[in-house]
């Protein structure tokens, strides 16, 4: 499936300058209220809250919180529609496809009685009360439509999806959006209408589905048209008054496009004062709220927004939606000109979304929970990375006295080295996400980083090589100089080599990095391949390695039964937890994001296991090699017997012997 950039646009109005910072986030704290709940007949008490039933014939209660020795009303949970009532038109009175079956959810009795178009609830839902209840209840139903249909969506169904969220965005429902529980009900139905229209992205077909209060409109672009335009005009409030809208797509940007694709924006003009109702205070939504969609090569965009308020008042600014972080990004929109009827926003994607997983698998799913793994573990890494070097260091003649030892630490040496060039070459991409706006240092990035991750798998290999030739031949000693050259020729040689035929092949037409990201492309050149499929060999060949391991160590102890079972088990187990580092074999968890490729979890099993590969190669690698511990102690008790040789000889010369006069 071809990625596409999202970004959601709007100009606020803002009345100072010192409520800039203050205006862009939720106001969590709008609500407060304590444990203390009263009964609402009675005089309040500052911050308790109390609830009372709705009118008859609705479900639900109000919630009220007193301030200043008043009730105020705080929540509503008012509603007609649940899993029943939805397949029925009240007018008439007649269930339309009336549910047989106990449903979990509204959204699997839609998938079920009419999947094709959602006919069975548009009635019942147009013609429900837009109240609080109702529309919490119609948000998460769109929210999760749009999780079940990650690919199957049509105009048709477009249609009734667009129809059930205009009903909600009607501008007589605005002041329930307040009294929704949930507050974050805008931005959830917000991303749900992106992640739903987005489903209908590959199909590369016009669209134009207008409803007074929600319109979507695609249309076909290519790197031949010279300049594309999407222009909207709405209604904001109940007069006849319209303002307009329009992204415009620079011919600039057209060019970048390797074949024929499709932009689609939804605008909103009555989400802006949702928003200002339940997100915002001392700001004004100046003008449609403007979604777009597009190919992932187009990377900036303008957006002109005419203005609803056309007076002098307050400072413009252009903000965009960061749609991992669920906020308004003051960085994704600059204001490129503002005059008294419109502003000018010249607006880029959102923040590229960057996670470890994204080594092994052709797409990520956007999580902060990835973002953090991913700086915490490679930040705890590295630090592990350069102790282990130091500690080698320190010791390195005490524990390579013998020539097997001798290589063994050579390949921990070389694996340390190349996984710590890797892990950091991947957080300057990471940090610095403009990289990718200079593509020939993108590349240059990708290239660091394509050929130390190879190199890091290719000394596991030379490791796992090494212990199969002490497990297998025994009696035959390796030269040394045929062993280094073997060993640096594959350690470095083949992924020099396998880097540079990736790079020849796919670069001439700019198909070696990821339009959005420095690192391998997936979606033109399958260059990734060139990555994914030596480090899975090289794990195949490693898994085998810890296998014939274990079949050696499980040699009979002495003692009882029991006793020899459990000194094998350690044995095994201790060898396992030191050769899984070390040969890489957590990166076999790589197969599960290549073919599950949607599954948070299994992201973050992957990226929790092997952005923390240097902590576990210092810890079972290091920390648990015994002649490392003791060589550690003889240079630490070399340094104290040193130490004190130093004091003692400071002594003597300043307290000379009797007698020297």
């Amino acid at each position: 499936m071809s990625l596409a950039i999202l970004l959601s646009c709007l100009v606020f109005l803002q009345p100072t300058e010192s409520c800039k910072t203050q205006c862009q986030v939720v106001n969590k704290d709008k609500v407060q209220t304590s444990s203390r709940t009263q009964d609402c007949k009675v005089p309040c008490i500052e911050n308790s809250h109390c609830f009372q039933n709705c009118s008859p014939g609705l479900e639900g209660n109000i919630g009220f919180l007193c301030k200043n020795k008043k009730w105020r009303k705080s929540t509503e949970t008012c509603r007609t529609l649940n899993i029943s009532t939805i397949f029925e038109d009240p007018i008439t009175n007649i269930y339309v496809n009336t549910p047989s079956t106990n449903y979990e959810t509204i959204s699997d009795a839609v998938m079920d009685r009419c999947p094709k178009d959602f006919s069975c609830i548009l009635k019942g839902i147009q013609n429900s009360p837009q109240i609080s209840g109702n529309i919490e209840i119609i948000v998460e139903l769109l929210h999760n439509i749009s999780r079940v249909l990650s690919e199957d969506v049509d105009e048709v169904k477009m249609q009734s999806y667009s129809i059930i969220a205009n009903h909600i965005l009607d501008s007589r429902s605005i002041s329930h959006w307040t009294f929704i529980p949930e507050r974050r009900s805008c931005s959830i139905l917000l991303q749900s209408m992106i992640s739903f229209v987005k489903n209908f992205f590959l199909s590369k077909r016009s669209l134009d589905i207008s409803e007074e209060f929600v319109h979507i409109l695609g249309i076909s672009i290519s790197k031949d048209t010279p300049k594309e335009t999407l222009s909207f005009s709405m209604k904001v409030n109940d007069t006849d008054n319209k303002v307009t809208g329009m992204v415009l797509l620079p011919q600039e940007e057209l060019q970048k496009l390797p074949s024929p694709s499709q932009a689609i924006s939804i605008a909103f003009p009555t989400l802006g004062a949702i928003l200002e109702a339940t997100f915002f205070e001392n700001v004004t939504v100046n003008g449609l709220i403007l979604s777009v969609i597009l190919p992932k090569e187009l990377q900036r965009i303008s957006l002109v927004f005419e203005k609803i308020n056309k007076s002098r008042n307050g400072r413009t600014q252009c903000v965009g939606w960061h749609p991992t972080e669920n906020k308004w990004d003051e960085e994704a929109c600059e204001m490129a000109l503002d005059s008294l009827n419109q502003t000018l926003c010249s607006c880029q994607s959102s923040k590229r979304f960057t996670s470890f997983s994204i080594l092994m698998s052709p797409h990520v799913p956007e999580s902060p929970v990835l973002l953090y793994i991913m700086y915490i573990g490679l930040g705890i890494s590295i630090g592990s990375l350069i102790l282990c070097l130091v500690i080698e260091v320190i010791v390195w003649h005490q524990v390579t006295k013998t020539e097997i030892s001798y290589l063994r630490h050579i390949c921990i040496v070389n694996i340390a080295a190349t996984l710590l060039m890797a892990d950091m070459g991947f957080i300057v991409a990471s940090l610095f996400v403009n990289l990718v706006q200079y593509h020939n240092s993108c590349v240059a990035v990708a290239f660091f980083i394509h050929f130390f991750y190879l190199s890091v798998f290719f000394w596991m290999l030379v490791m796992a090589l090494l212990i199969l030739y002490g497990i297998v031949i025994v009696f035959h000693t390796l030269p040394k100089s045929i062993a280094m050259t073997s060993a640096f020729s594959v350690g470095y040689g083949c992924p020099l080599i396998i880097a540079v035929i990736t790079l020849a092949a796919t670069e001439p037409g700019q198909g070696y990095v990821r339009p959005m990201t420095c690192w391998l492309n997936w979606d033109n050149t399958k260059a990734l391949l060139a990555f994914v499929v030596p480090a899975l060999v090289i794990i195949m060949v490693n898994f085998i390695t810890v296998g014939i391991v274990i079949v050696k160590t499980q040699r009979p102890s002495i003692g009882s039964p029991i006793a020899q079972e459990m000194a094998t088990i350690v044995r095994i187990s201790k060898n396992v937890a030191i050769l899984t580092p070390l040969l890489g074999l957590t990166w076999g968890f790589g197969i599960a994001i290549v073919i599950e490729k949607d599954s948070l979890a299994f992201h973050i099993i992957f990226s929790l296991l092997n952005a923390l590969q240097g902590f576990f190669i210092l810890v079972f690698g290091t920390f648990l090699d015994q002649k490392i511990r003791d060589a550690l102690k003889v240079r630490m008790s070399s340094v104290k017997w040193l130490s004190r040789l130093s004091e003692f000889s400071s002594e003597s010369s300043h307290h000379p012997t009797k007698g020297s006069h």
